[in-house]
């Protein structure tokens, strides 16, 4: 699944690590979920939804 977190997180500003913080996971994870070798949960796709002030559906693509 293709996402648009980093397009997203550098709009916003934000470090990988400034979000990994916010979520609560770590860098690693970001990172693994950026370059599509991890799909999150799907409470961690709405957290990182609700943070990017973004849909699910706008994050993620099919």
């Amino acid at each position: 699944m293709k996402n648009r977190i980093k397009e997203l997180r550098k709009q916003h500003g934000y470090r990988q690590e400034d979000l990994a913080e916010a979520l609560n996971v770590s860098r690693q994870t970001i990172i693994a979920i950026e370059n599509d070798k991890y799909n999150p949960t799907l409470e961690l796709a709405m957290k990182l939804a609700r943070y990017l002030n973004t849909t699910v559906e706008e994050l993620f693509i099919l």
